[in-house]
């Protein structure tokens, strides 16, 4: 069967239910009282310098394209595997988010120096948004 084939299989609620909770996931993350102040102090900016910020949908809009992409792709991947289930779907996302947003995450910043707080809470994100994001994804397939 080819991408296509998989693409019309897709359980499209189950791909927009994921989107959302990934970004739930990452907007409660990020809260200066959850692990937001923390993530501020070691990429050492404060929540004013982020309010300044020019871009403004030049920030948010790749990062809602790339939540949006990986619920997508995860569903393609958890379709065509046949994981039926939250259990195998999130099983699934994990060892995904480990390997490739993690560890592109330990990669990149080791690299640049940065500090091993911003890897430790954006590796934990990751890997939190896209466990269950497959979760939902399994569980509705």
């Amino acid at each position: 069967m080819d991408l296509f084939s998989y693409v019309s299989q897709i359980n499209w609620l189950a791909v927009l239910l994921a989107f959302i909770a990934t970004m739930a996931i990452g907007f409660v993350w990020y809260l200066p009282a959850v692990l937001g102040t923390r993530w501020m102090e070691a990429i050492g900016k404060t929540e004013e310098d982020l309010k300044n910020t020019e871009g403004g949908a030049g920030i948010w809009l790749p990062m809602v394209l790339a939540a949006a992409l990986t619920a997508v792709l995860l569903a393609v991947l958890i379709t065509g595997l046949a994981l039926d289930n939250a259990l195998a779907g999130a099983l699934f996302a994990l060892v995904l988010a480990v390997v490739f947003r993690a560890g592109g995450h330990v990669i990149h910043n080791g690299f640049a120096g940065r500090p091993v707080a911003v890897t430790l809470i954006d590796s934990g994100h990751d890997v939190l948004a896209m466990t269950a994001a497959g979760a939902i994804i399994g569980a509705m397939s």
